[in-house]
């Protein structure tokens, strides 16, 4: 499936579909993380690595009232940090990413985080998923964020079958509309961590199964199978 090929008309249809109802089910869908500014989401995006977004907020709501800006992250003491963000897990390299992005910014950035994902993913700690999610969150840019819900849903849905997640996210990119893909890389957050799980999908539930190609192979496999 190459973000090259035309893609059909009733493919379209049947994305066109998709994401109205994706739509309807989650039509408030945006981060979960709380922050006030760039530079918050900055600092909760590299704790929610391989944390729930649910933990970082209640390491944050701690942690910024103690450290409000670049200025105050540069100048903590690591080991300090490192126990301050402990339950948020990978704490040392967390900490030290923080500390060292914090001084980036002071030094290259006036203290401000950039808005471009060339500059932001020269920071310690940020990677493309990183990057596309300030774009998209503080600065309203369109981008499509690929972490592990998106991936997983990509593949079931039938956007993607890349296995490196730049591929996948252009793929998601030349599928979607480039005003919907802040959306839908909400509405697929939302649809794989309530029913479209890792383990134990809620197919039965799931409102899109219909159109879902994982969804429709496995029902003819079993289909097949009894007779």
């Amino acid at each position: 499936m190459e973000d090259d090929k035309i893609i059909s008309e009733k493919e379209q249809e049947r994305i066109s579909v998709l994401l109205l109802k994706l739509n309807q089910l989650y039509p408030n869908a945006t981060t979960a993380l709380n922050y006030k500014n760039p530079f918050q989401l900055l600092i909760a995006t590299i704790l929610s690595a391989q944390c729930t977004d649910k933990r970082v907020n209640k390491v944050t709501e701690v942690l910024f009232k103690k450290y409000e800006g670049p200025e105050d992250f540069a100048a903590a003491d690591k080991l300090e940090l490192e126990q301050d963000i402990k339950t948020c897990g990978l704490f040392r390299k967390k900490s030290k990413n923080i500390i060292e992005t914090s001084k980036l910014l002071l030094e290259k950035y006036d203290g401000q985080v950039p808005s471009t994902l060339n500059e932001l993913v020269k920071l310690p700690g940020v990677g493309r998923k990183t990057g596309n999610v300030i774009l998209a969150n503080a600065y309203g840019k369109p981008a499509f964020a690929v972490d592990t819900h998106v991936y997983r849903l990509a593949h079931r849905l039938g956007f993607s079958d890349k296995k490196d997640v730049f591929g996948v996210e252009r793929d998601l990119m030349a599928k979607i509309p480039e005003s919907l893909w802040i959306k839908a890389h909400h509405w697929l957050i939302h649809h794989g961590r309530n029913i479209c799980r890792a383990k134990n999908p809620i197919c039965d539930k799931c409102l899109l199964k219909e159109l879902c190609p994982e969804f429709i192979k496995n029902q003819s496999g079993y289909e097949a199978s009894k007779k």
